[in-house]
Parts: C-alpha cells; sequence; structure tokens
C-alpha cells in the first residue's frame, strides 16, 4: 500500500510586536490558519533580529515603533540589500506615513500592512511574502507611489544614485494583458484580485508580471507600479 505524499509544511512566522495584546492577538489568528504556524515572538527589534536570524522562519511581521531597535532597523538586518541570506520581511504598523512606507520598502520589507486591514489582509500578506510575492496595504498604495514618484524628495528619502531609473521606454513593449496587470498592480490589486477581475488563473498573472518586470527592467511589483504612475498608465482597466 503506497503512503499518502507529505503535506506542505505551515509557513513559519515569527512576530514583533511591542505590544502583548498585538502580539497575542496576530498569533490567534495565524495559529488557526491551516498553512501558517507562528514560531516565536519578540517584544523589541533586537530580540526579533537575534530570533530570525537563529531561526529562520519563513515570514517575520514585525512593527515599527519597538524599544531598543525600531522595525526599520531590524527589516535592513534582516532584508536589506547587503544581507547575505535575506529573510521575508512584512511590516505591519499603527502609523501610515509616507515615509514608514517608503523606508520599510526600501530597506527590503515584501510588503506593509497597516494593523488596521484585518486579519483576512495579514494572512495574505504573510501567504505572499512566502511566495516570494510581495502585497501593500491598498488603502496607503496610492500615497506610496505618489512618494516614490513625486519630483522633488528630501536628501533624506531619495535612494541611492543607483536605484534611480530613467523612464523605461513607452509601453509598446508591453502586451496589452501585460499593461492591464501592470495598472491593477499600480492601484494595491493583490495577484489575487487582479486574477478574479481579469478572469485569468493567478499563475497567468504571475507569468505576466514577470515578463512586464523583465521588460521594464525593475526589480518589484513597487517599481512596476511607480513605472505605470510616472508614465500616465492610471487609467480604468477594461473588463473581458
Amino acid at each position: 500500500m503506497t503512503s499518502p505524499a507529505p503535506s506542505t509544511p505551515p509557513i513559519r512566522v515569527l512576530i514583533a510586536d511591542d505590544q502583548a495584546m498585538v502580539r497575542t492577538g496576530f498569533r490567534f489568528f495565524l495559529d488557526a490558519q491551516p498553512d501558517i504556524t507562528v514560531v516565536a515572538e519578540a517584544a523589541d527589534g533586537k530580540e526579533a533580529v537575534a530570533l530570525a536570524r537563529r531561526l529562520r522562519p519563513d515570514v517575520c511581521l514585525l512593527d515599527i515603533r519597538m524599544p531598543r531597535l525600531d522595525g526599520l532597523a531590524a527589516t535592513r538586518l534582516l532584508a536589506g540589500p547587503d544581507v547575505a541570506a535575506p529573510l521575508r520581511v512584512v511590516v505591519v504598523t499603527t502609523f501610515d506615513l509616507d515615509e514608514y512606507v517608503y523606508g520599510a520598502l526600501r530597506g527590503g520589507a515584501c510588503g506593509f500592512l497597516l494593523k488596521d486591514s484585518g486579519p483576512t489582509l495579514l494572512a495574505e500578506a504573510v501567504r505572499a511574502a512566502a511566495n516570494g510575492d510581495s502585497l501593500v496595504s491598498p488603502s496607503v498604495t496610492v500615497r506610496l507611489l505618489r512618494h516614490l514618484t513625486a519630483p522633488e524628495r528630501s536628501a533624506s528619502a531619495e535612494p541611492p544614485a543607483e536605484e534611480r531609473r530613467a523612464s523605461p521606454e513607452p509601453s509598446a513593449a508591453l502586451t496589452d494583458r501585460e499593461l492591464d496587470v501592470v495598472r491593477l498592480v499600480a492601484v494595491g490589486r493583490t495577484n489575487a484580485e487582479i486574477a478574479a477581475e481579469l478572469y485569468v488563473s493567478l499563475s497567468t498573472v504571475k507569468t505576466h508580471l514577470s515578463s512586464a518586470q523583465l521588460k521594464l527592467g525593475v526589480r518589484n511589483r513597487v517599481e512596476i507600479a511607480a513605472w505605470a504612475w510616472q508614465n500616465g498608465q492610471l487609467r480604468p482597466t477594461p473588463r473581458t
């Protein structure tokens, strides 16, 4: 008799927040998901970095305002460009501030959520991060992109010269369907929402995103969305 195939192991999550009630709430909901398990909690940034480096969770959920080491600094230590084996970090915070969103994503975070986004979006962000995708709260996406594409930034917010890219060639390089996907990314849709809106499979959405990323010479969906804003692509996407 053939033994059943082993099930996929659950996504291992670390939660870092200085409020015990928040950690408890996140753990309660995430542990209730059949595909997610919380493996550690931390009450400050230094503890979070130490636990993450030791346990190597699949996803780290980090608050921003924590004692000893804030979440943005912890993100850079765990997922920044100089980290040899970066972890997947999702920043979850109460504070809806442009500089926090920008700092988190530039520091290597693959997601940014507000704590009032709700538990369903939290689980979705964990799954997206574990799958190598990213999710930003739809409520902050538009402001994030305005911040990234603003003609003038303060010196402290401006990215390094090698990260300031010239606008790619016009959208003729993208297919109509790739443009549809890009426009929906730019208004904060998740891959699942894009698939539902365009009546295509999730794998098709991922294929279009990968192709668009390659053609535009950008590194992630945030830069894809920024390109759409910079190049006037934010117009209604027709349903087919």
